[in-house]
């Protein structure tokens, strides 16, 4: 990969201050931070001829400013599957040493045009060598990236990020013909900004800009790209300092948390998670800033074999889905890439062993025999997770009043945030069915319509809509009806969570 240059000199690997302290390497999120690069890159089945591949490069993009607001301003958000000129990640940082450094990589993608032409130099969509393989037109990318390193200083940084335009040429066997490659030059730059908000608390701010200019504000989008840069995400570290999560800041960051402001992109702690939960906020010396939303500690499955561009998926499926690929649209998706040809040589040669790795894993599960805590229900993923609970006989407290199978109620649905069909059943009177809990914590109330001419069949194969305790007022009585007596439709299957 073309490691950019910060001030015209290579970009240091050590802390400035001439410590002998390494800086946390970014091998441990290498993993995931590929599996942002190339989500997306090219999708099964693979092939050039897939409509799903004809509009790609959906991540992250950074476009040139002109192009991205021809239309207006963008709005920003931490969605980074929105187009837009540029990226801005902000995080808070503990300091630990007053020489504490900081690491900042921005990775991407500049798009490349294959060209195939013929032995007469003439461009053609394919060509068929003496030996049988085949060359396809088709859009490539090559990765990028670039380093800055600096202490953690108030003040700015800002450095080149882009990359140069360039042809490579490539004869095929026989005179052929031959494969030309274009890029495109991608100007970029991006600025770290640190700001001390206490005693030992820093919020960093990376800004990357395409500073590149399009002839054609109102060009096509595929045309544009060639100016952009793809699939944009930033890695940072830190020595003698700690990243504080976003997402668990504790108590005492928790406003500061709230005031980062991320645009297309949202920051999460990378390495490995730790042993013991965290205390006053999770903490790492390494973070991802992803334009796929993350969690804190993101790690590529281990049963995984490889990248399938699809990280978002199960890779037994996708392989499965491959392995039935025709021959010829196995060539077909040789021609296209070479990294689709990557995927299939290694869905074609995969030991059953390994193969069997995918069906599943269990992880983080506690042992079946560990006593839980008294008063304590397991968590609803564990074994006995749903023990005690009992949908036709629970009841739930409403305006009072103990609500459960059996009971007659008016449904009253709020005005916000209901569903859309729940609003037409307002103020019909109805039966509950059940009552149960959904994983989050929350109760809902299974029933029947009462005026509905299929309610006694709906009870009988559990179709019910279903309500908060606060949409629904008791009618007829304070009590919930005696089991003995009360006739109640059978409950069906666990509603879905809301």
């Amino acid at each position: 990969m073309a490691e950019g240059l910060v001030d015209g000199r290579a970009p240091r690997t050590a802390p400035l201050d001439g410590s002998t302290h390494p800086l946390p390497t970014f091998a441990r999120m290498a993993a995931v931070a590929d599996a942002v690069l190339y989500e997306g890159y090219l999708l099964y089945p693979y092939r050039r001829s897939s409509p799903k591949n004809r509009a790609r490069w959906q991540f992250g993009v950074l476009f040139p400013r002109a192009w991205v607001e021809a239309d207006g301003p963008v709005n920003p958000g931490v969605s980074g599957s929105a187009d837009s000129w540029y990226q801005q990640t902000e995080c808070l940082v503990r300091v630990r040493r007053p020489d504490a450094v900081v690491r900042l990589r921005v990775r991407y993608l500049q798009t490349q045009h294959k060209q195939v032409e013929n032995a007469d130099g003439r461009p053609v969509e394919s060509l068929t060598c003496d030996d049988g393989t085949v060359q396809l037109t088709f859009e490539e990318a090559v990765p990028r990236e670039a380093d800055l390193t600096t202490t953690l200083a108030e003040g700015e940084h800002t450095f080149a990020v882009g990359a140069p335009a360039g042809t490579d040429t490539q004869e095929l066997p026989s005179g052929a013909g031959r494969v030309v490659r274009h890029r495109a030059e991608v100007r970029a730059s991006s600025t770290l900004v640190v700001e001390r908000l206490g005693d030992d608390v820093l919020r960093l701010r990376v800004r990357t800009v395409n500073e590149g200019a399009t002839a054609d504000p109102r060009a096509p989008r595929d045309r544009a790209l060639r100016h952009a840069l793809v699939a944009t995400h930033t890695l940072l570290s830190v020595e003698g300092a700690e990243f504080v999560s976003l997402i668990d800041p504790g108590p005492a960051l928790q406003e500061a948390a709230r005031s980062c402001r991320n645009d297309f992109t949202f920051p999460v702690l990378g390495g490995a998670p730790p042993a013991a939960a965290p205390v006053d906020g999770a903490v790492s010396p390494l973070l991802l800033s992803s334009p796929i939303i993350l969690p804190d500690h993101p790690q590529v499955a281990p049963e995984s074999p490889g990248d399938l561009h699809d990280a978002g998926e199960i890779d037994e499926i996708l392989t499965l889905r491959t392995m039935l690929l025709t021959d010829e649209e196995k060539r077909e998706a040789r021609a296209t890439d070479a990294r689709a040809a990557e995927i299939l040589d290694r869905v074609d040669t995969m030991p059953p062993e390994v193969f069997g790795r995918l069906h599943g894993a269990i992880r983080a599960l506690s042992p079946a025999a560990a006593p839980q805590a008294a008063g304590r229900r397991a968590a609803w993923w564990q074994e006995g997770g749903d023990d005690g609970l009992s949908p036709t006989t629970d009841t739930v407290l409403v305006d009072g009043v103990r609500v459960g199978g059996g009971c007659a109620v008016r449904l009253c649905p709020r005005g916000k945030g209901a569903d859309a069909q729940d609003m037409f059943l307002a103020g019909r009177s109805a039966t509950v069915a059940a009552v149960f809990h959904d994983v989050d914590g929350s109760t809902r109330l299974a029933v029947t319509v009462d005026d509905d001419p299929a309610a006694e069949l709906h009870g009988w194969y559990g179709r019910f809509h279903y309500f908060r305790p606060d949409e629904v007022v008791p009618l007829g009585g304070t009590d919930v009806p005696d089991p003995a007596t009360a006739t109640t439709p059978s409950p069906g299957p666990t509603p879905p969570e809301a």
